[in-house]
């Protein structure tokens, strides 16, 4: 992967609190299309947070850290995985899930990057 200049979106929220509602957009977009990649090549991503998201020179953004991905060979897993903060009920609750819980995990993160601190 190639350096990413810009470096973690975590970085650049703890340093401006949060950010407008037309970046947010901008990288909400971004981070969207990735999901929907992977869903549609059956990858599960389980780990969807700042620390997670690079930046490039532009702005862009990257997700990287796909140590808690799965490739769902069924149509749900059960693995007790993830950051505390991003968690979808299915996976507190122990039940069998999809790619529900990336979604979940996306909409904790575009509260977080509008607001400053995560909803829960």
């Amino acid at each position: 992967m190639e350096y990413m200049y810009g470096g973690e979106l975590f970085f650049h929220l703890r340093k401006s609190r949060r950010f407008d509602e037309s970046i947010v957009k901008f990288w909400g977009c971004q981070i969207a299309d990735g999901l929907t990649y992977l869903h549609e090549s059956n990858i599960i991503y389980r780990d969807l947070k700042p620390e997670n998201l690079l930046l490039d020179e532009n702005g862009n953004i990257k997700i990287t850290d796909f140590g808690m991905s799965k490739k769902l060979n069924e149509d749900r897993t059960n693995s007790f995985v993830g950051t505390p903060e991003y968690l979808a009920p299915e996976i507190i609750q122990k039940v069998s899930y999809e790619f529900s819980v990336d979604w979940w995990a996306f909409g904790i993160l575009l509260f977080e990057l509008l607001v400053g601190l995560p909803p829960f």
